[in-house]
């Protein structure tokens, strides 16, 4: 089976609820990342620190329905784009069958040694571009 997105199912912790008793916005880009560590592996399967070629150009967040506490968030991602030595992810939240947020994520393919950009290797291309994306639904 093709996989075309990769999904992160999250219980939200009472701590991530903010006085409006939704999850709190600074939370929402956290989960994310965290929902990315299977991209991490596709370029660095040990997830080796030292080895570490991504860096995160940057990142939007549209917040479309309050989050809350007390029901499972999945977060969804795929692959939006891929360029030479960037590519952008899609992330969506999904809580009780509604999308809450959506997070597009500018990663690039980096040496940290020299502080320059690399081409993503045509193997990883290849990975990236199964990663289409999704259904809209839940």
């Amino acid at each position: 089976m093709l996989v075309t997105e990769y999904s992160l199912d999250i219980q939200p912790r009472f701590t991530e609820t903010d006085g409006l008793g939704h999850i709190n916005n600074t939370v929402i880009p956290v989960w994310c990342e965290a929902a990315r560590t299977p991209i991490f592996e596709i370029f660095n399967p040990e997830l080796d620190l030292h080895q570490w070629n991504l860096i995160v150009a940057g990142f939007t967040v549209a917040f479309i329905a309050p989050t809350y506490y007390g029901k499972n968030v999945t977060v969804k991602t795929y692959v939006s784009r891929i360029g030479n030595s960037s590519f952008e992810l899609t992330q969506t939240c999904w809580q009780a069958g509604n999308k809450t947020a959506e997070v597009k994520t500018t990663l690039v393919h980096y040496d940290y040694h020299s502080e320059k950009s690399r081409p993503i290797p045509e193997d990883i291309r290849e990975m990236l571009a199964n990663l289409s994306g999704p259904s809209e639904s839940n």
